[in-house]
C-alpha cells in the first residue's frame, strides 16, 4: 500500500506542476492583498472536486480587509469513514510584490529545467500545490481511513498574518478538538523540518521636534536630528550588545542565531508624497522610525523592550529638548515545538523513508503562521514542511524544483499515513 501510495504521487507529477503554474498566475500582492478572492475560489473549485467540503471565510474588519480587497480565506475539509485525528495543512496565499530584475515574468509560472518560476513558487504555492496532492493521492489510496484531513489558503501572512490564521485561529479552526496536527508548507528545505521561529517586536518610534523655517533652524527644532541621536545609541551600543547575544535553537542561518535589530523604515518632516521632488521648506517636527527586533528563547519581552526604552530614557535625560513616543505594533514570543511530539516524529520518519537520512532540525530566523496557531489556538504540535529553498524567498526569479515538490508530496502522504492510520 505504501507503494501504491507513492506511486499515486509519481502518476500526478504532470498535475501537480499545472496546479503550481495557476496558483502562481494569481497575482495575490500583499499589500494592497490582490487576487485573494479569485484564488481561494480556485482552491475551493479544485478540492470540492475531490470530495472536500468548503468554507470560504472573509476576516471583516482585520488591517487591510475592503470590499476592494477582501480578506478571503478558503478551508477544506475531507472527514474519513469514521473518527480520528485531523491532519491539517496550512498555506498562504499572499506573495511580495515582484520587485527589480526578473528575467521571466513573474507571475507567468514559467516552466524549465525542472523548475517551476514566479513570485510565491517557493513562498510557498508549490508548497500548498504539493499538500494538495499529497491529500488526494493519500485519499485515493486509502478511502476508508479514519479522521479528516484539513487544507486552508489563508491570507496576509507576509504582512503578520491578522486577516489569515490570526483571524481563522480566534474562531476556532485551529484549536482542539477540531484540529490535532498541523503542517506549514513554508520553504525550509525538502529534508528540514522547522520546530518554530524567533520572536519578533515591532514597534514605533517617533521623536517629536519644533516646526520651523527651513532657513532659519535654530528657531525649530529638528525630529530628525533627534532620530539620528537614537540611531547612533544604537550604533554604538544596542548592536554590540545583540551581537553577544546567542542561542541554543537551531536557527539558519547560523547569523540568526544571535539577536537582531533592524530598522524597517524612517520618515520624517513632510514627506514627497504630493509633490515627488520638491524640498521641504521647514524642520522636522516629527520623525518616526519602525524597528524590527527578533530576539531568542533565552530573551523575555520585557527585557527586549527594556533595551530600547533604556536607550531613549538615556537621551531624554542627557539631550537637550528630546522627547519621543513609543508604539508597540507586534510582539510575538518564541516557538519551539518539541521534537518528541506526534507530528514531528511523523515527519521525521516519513523523511527518512523519502532520504534514506535523518532530518535536520531548524528554527526559523523570522516568524510566520505558527505564531498564532500557539498563541490564540494553543495548538502546539505543529510544524513548517515544505518544498522550496528559503533563501529564493522574495528575490527575482524565485522558483520551486518540481522533483523538490514530489518528494515533500511523498513526505507530506506518509505522514498522513502515520498519524491517521498509525503506520510505520
Amino acid at each position: 500500500m505504501t507503494e501504491r501510495l507513492l506511486s499515486a504521487i509519481d502518476q500526478r507529477r504532470d498535475d501537480l506542476v499545472s496546479l503550481t503554474v495557476d496558483l502562481i498566475r494569481f497575482p495575490t500582492i500583499n499589500p494592497p492583498g490582490e487576487a485573494y478572492t479569485p484564488c481561494a475560489e480556485y482552491i475551493a473549485m479544485r478540492l470540492r472536486k475531490a470530495g472536500f467540503g468548503i468554507k470560504m471565510i472573509r476576516a471583516e474588519g482585520t488591517p487591510g480587509d475592503s470590499d476592494r480587497y477582501p480578506r478571503t480565506n478558503v478551508i477544506a475539509r475531507f472527514d474519513g469513514r469514521s473518527s480520528g485525528p485531523t491532519v491539517h495543512f496550512n498555506s498562504h496565499i499572499d506573495v511580495v510584490e515582484a520587485g527589480e530584475g526578473w528575467t521571466v515574468d513573474p507571475f507567468g509560472g514559467e516552466v524549465r529545467d525542472g523548475r517551476v518560476y514566479g513570485r510565491g513558487a517557493c513562498d510557498m504555492k508549490g508548497g500548498l500545490a504539493a499538500s494538495i496532492i499529497a491529500a488526494e493521492a493519500f485519499i485515493a489510496t486509502y478511502p476508508d481511513f479514519p479522521g479528516a484531513i484539513e487544507i486552508s489558503g489563508t491570507v496576509d501572512e507576509e504582512s503578520g498574518g491578522f486577516g489569515g490564521v490570526a483571524y481563522l485561529a480566534q474562531q476556532g479552526y485551529f484549536s482542539k478538538p477540531r484540529v490535532d496536527h498541523v503542517i506549514i508548507p513554508e520553504p525550509l528545505n525538502k529534508d528540514r523540518i522547522c520546530l518554530g521561529h524567533r520572536g519578533v517586536w515591532w514597534a514605533e518610534i517617533e521623536t517629536l521636534g519644533s516646526i520651523a523655517h527651513g532657513s532659519m533652524p535654530f528657531l525649530g527644532d529638528s525630529a530628525i536630528r533627534h532620530m539620528g541621536a537614537v540611531l547612533n545609541a544604537f550604533e554604538s551600543d544596542l548592536y554590540p550588545a545583540l551581537d553577544r547575544k546567542t542561542t541554543t535553537m537551531p536557527v539558519v542561518p547560523e547569523g540568526a542565531r544571535r539577536s537582531t535589530l533592524n530598522i524597517n523604515s524612517i520618515h520624517g518632516g513632510q514627506t514627497e508624497d504630493h509633490f515627488p521632488g520638491l524640498p521641504s521648506p521647514n524642520v522636522a517636527d516629527s520623525c518616526r522610525a519602525i524597528i524590527d527586533r527578533r530576539f531568542l528563547l533565552e530573551e523575555s519581552i520585557d527585557e527586549v523592550k527594556g533595551e530600547v526604552v533604556s536607550i531613549l530614557e538615556q537621551l531624554k535625560s542627557n539631550r537637550p529638548r528630546f522627547d519621543y513616543r513609543l508604539r508597540d505594533l507586534m510582539e510575538v514570543q518564541p516557538t519551539m515545538t518539541d521534537r518528541d511530539s506526534p507530528v514531528v516524529q511523523a515527519v521525521a520518519k516519513s523523511i527518512h523513508e523519502i532520504f534514506d537520512r535523518e532530518p535536520q532540525y531548524v528554527i526559523s530566523p523570522g516568524t510566520y503562521d505558527q505564531k498564532h496557531i500557539a498563541r490564540i489556538g494553543h495548538l502546539y504540535d505543529c510544524i513548517a514542511y515544505g518544498p522550496g529553498i528559503l533563501d529564493l524567498a522574495h528575490r527575482p526569479d524565485e522558483w520551486v524544483g518540481i522533483e523538490d515538490m514530489i518528494q515533500s508530496a511523498k513526505v507530506m502522504a506518509l505522514t498522513l499515513n502515520r498519524l491517521l492510520l498509525g503506520q510505520d
